[in-house]
């Protein structure tokens, strides 16, 4: 199974909005078939798995991440495709909390006569498929905030300098991120002062993330890198108040416009993570601004927090990593539980999970 789940992980970031499935095949102790979720979610793991296995399939024992689907969509169901294999054990880590599969998988396997264990490396399936449970139950994609802050928790100078706080190593973890997350997003503050590109770079990437950016009135900057590349992938995140003109040319340039309703005189950010969802995006790497990272943890949209810390100070006239959260007590404050720390030369990079 910890094979199957390695294999899984190849498909985060390319196969929304399905979940990105690992499967392995084995009989008598060897290894027949392997599978995961092919870019754009079609192929299924099993059915490449189970091609690559062929007649050795039948008698076998199935790996695989995630309950199989029972439903009928633009493929057969998996279940199905194990039973006409002759598979006579199938293994699985996780159920399915979609409500066309929802049991159906592992009930239709068994009344196939097929033996099926659930529940194998449970936690670290549902660490891996949590942009796609998060979907299926919240009906929004998992969110990842990136910071980069200086050790007092400054991301830019008073001026607004900011690059490089951090170190190329830290950079390049930054963009292996996003690799694997179905987009990346920021504010427009953020749009607007860094005109970034938002894209994988020196990492040989075969795909790139879509690009969001929220910007209520579309106030962005048209001599930019965001528009030269608008073509590819860009979701503009707007009020209905965005002049006309603003919308007619962002979609002139191949932009994909996404109104979004407004809160307390900003876009909404619950409704904007579910107007994500339904768009089918399970994973969204979120990289500021402050006062739009504030916005996403005050609403405890923040599932997990990569925060980069670099060796140096810059003092209390520097931006803040963070807008104001409102708090009166420490009670209300966001939880979060440390996964993980690693020094990236000379930066820190710790991971948190939402408490």
């Amino acid at each position: 199974m910890r094979a199957a789940l390695s294999l899984g992980r190849r498909g985060l970031g390319r196969v929304w909005p399905n979940p990105a499935v690992g499967c392995v095949i084995v009989k008598a102790g060897r290894v027949m078939g392997r599978g995961w979720t092919q870019p754009g979610g079609r192929p299924h793991a099993e059915a490449v798995a189970l091609a690559q296995a062929g007649d050795a399939a039948r008698g076998s024992t199935a790996y695989v991440t995630l309950e199989p689907c029972a439903h009928h969509g633009k493929t057969p169901p998996c279940a199905r495709a194990l039973i006409s294999a002759g598979v006579a054990r199938v293994v699985t880590a996780l159920d399915d909390p979609d409500a066309r599969v929802a049991g159906r998988g592992h009930a239709m396997l068994r009344a196939a006569g097929i033996d099926v264990v659930t529940g194998v490396c449970e936690e670290a399936a549902r660490a891996d498929q949590i942009g796609f449970l998060t979907r299926v139950t919240q009906g929004r994609p998992m969110l990842t905030l990136k910071l980069a802050m200086s050790l007092d928790g400054r991301i830019a100078t008073a001026s607004g300098e900011s690059q490089w706080i951090t170190g190329s190593q830290a950079r390049r973890a930054v963009h292996a991120a996003r690799l694997n997350h179905d987009a990346v997003l920021v504010g427009g503050g953020t749009a607007r002062a860094d005109d970034p590109q938002l894209t994988v770079r020196d990492l040989g990437a075969r795909h790139q993330p879509v690009r969001i950016i929220a910007a209520r009135r579309l106030d962005l900057p048209k001599a930019g890198k965001l528009a030269a590349s608008a073509g590819s992938d860009l979701w503009l995140l707007h009020a209905e108040d965005a002049p006309e003109g603003r919308r007619r040319a962002w979609q002139e340039a191949g932009a994909r416009l996404v109104q979004v309703p407004l809160s307390g005189g900003r876009l909404d950010p619950g409704a904007l993570m579910q107007e994500l969802g339904a768009r089918g995006l399970t994973r969204v790497f979120c990289e500021g601004g402050g006062t739009f990272a504030a916005s996403l943890l005050q609403l405890g949209l923040v599932d997990r927090l990569m925060l980069f810390t670099a060796g140096k100070a810059i003092g209390a006239e520097g931006q803040p990593g963070l807008g104001a959260l409102g708090l009166s007590a420490l009670a209300d404050a966001p939880q979060f539980v440390l996964r993980d720390v690693r020094a990236l030369g000379g930066d820190t990079l710790s991971l948190w999970d939402r408490a």
